[in-house]
């Protein structure tokens, strides 16, 4: 066996390889459950359609596919990059309609503070009396600002003790 030999025993293993790949790839991409990993798969066929490209311009001793492939990455790179954009964005407006639900005034403490775990709230939304921290609910803000341990209740709609016994 030559040198030569051996590399071309190496270079259609690789492409068996990857051509392996991309079928797994392709079909979690169709199983998929979120839009993500779809998006990720999308970038993962594109990139191994790069390295399969480069092989072949190796093994067929041919310049000009890697110019093909450089060329290649650069549109798989605008495509997921376009894709993620159009997700974001399409995530960000979905979200901004769902803090407009009924019930929230443009402009009022509720539509101001997001009343998700984990969010931050000001000290004038906790002033107001809408919204409260829940771990130590009893203890006093020191300076007004929510830290990063304080979760977000809204607790506009329920009563206290004296509007349900009194």
């Amino acid at each position: 066996m030559t040198v030569e030999q051996a590399y071309q025993y190496l270079f259609i293993t690789a492409l068996v390889v990857i051509g392996i790949l991309i079928g797994v790839v392709l079909v979690r991409s169709i199983i998929g459950p979120r839009i993500t990993d779809r998006i990720l798969c999308i970038n993962i066929i594109g990139t191994l359609v790069i390295c399969s490209t480069a092989i072949l311009s190796q093994m067929l001793r041919e310049d000009y596919l890697v110019d093909i492939a450089l060329i290649y990455a650069m549109l798989s790179f605008l495509t997921v990059l376009i894709l993620a954009t159009v997700y974001i964005r399409s995530k960000r407006d979905e979200a901004q309609a769902g803090e407009e639900g009924p019930g929230r005034e443009e402009g009022s403490v509720q539509s101001a503070v997001s009343t998700k775990a984990g969010a931050p709230v000001s000290g004038e939304a906790r002033r107001a009396g809408s919204v409260k921290t829940v771990p130590g609910e009893d203890r006093e803000p020191d300076d007004g600002k929510a830290g990063p341990e304080d979760t977000v209740r809204d607790d506009s709609r329920l009563k206290t003790k004296e509007q349900v016994h009194g």
